[in-house]
């Protein structure tokens, strides 16, 4: 296993299908580290996608079909990684977003940062990066 590993969010996964940078990013470290996501915010991605991609103008098919590619650069985690946490986390997250629990879950459990944008998360007790510098995370 890559010696880096990192929690993804829902919003990293949307923001790979409709930009180049959070896409590059998996792409060009898949190799040197993993990129874990719990089913739920793989499932929560793949449900606002396509709306979101309607509301843009574009087609929700193909937003669909490149999330799905995408899956060979993330590893999917389910309840039995996480499911021992989900306590603990919904604690941490309060009422803030108590559906992001798993994500959080999953970085108590694997025991490693969780890349997002969502400000949820902090003061969790868990580290986030954002896009703009999760790069300096996985060059180190």
């Amino acid at each position: 296993m890559p010696s880096k590993a990192l929690i993804v969010d829902a919003n990293i996964l949307i923001r790979a299908v409709f930009g180049n940078k959070a896409r590059a990013l998996l792409e060009t470290y898949a190799e040197h580290a993993s990129f874990f996501v719990p089913e739920p915010a793989y499932l929560e991605a793949e449900e606002h996608l396509a709306a979101l991609m309607a509301k843009r103008g574009g087609d929700p098919g193909k937003a669909l079909t490149l999330l799905r590619a995408m899956r060979s650069l993330v590893d999917l985690v389910g309840a039995e990684v996480y499911g021992a946490f989900e306590s603990e986390a919904r604690e941490r997250l309060g009422a803030r977003d108590p559906e992001d629990w798993p994500v959080l879950a999953a970085a108590l459990a694997i025991g490693c940062p969780i890349w997002t944008e969502d400000t949820d998360f902090f003061g969790c007790g868990v580290a986030t990066w954002s896009s703009g510098r999760v790069e300096m995370f996985l060059k180190r």
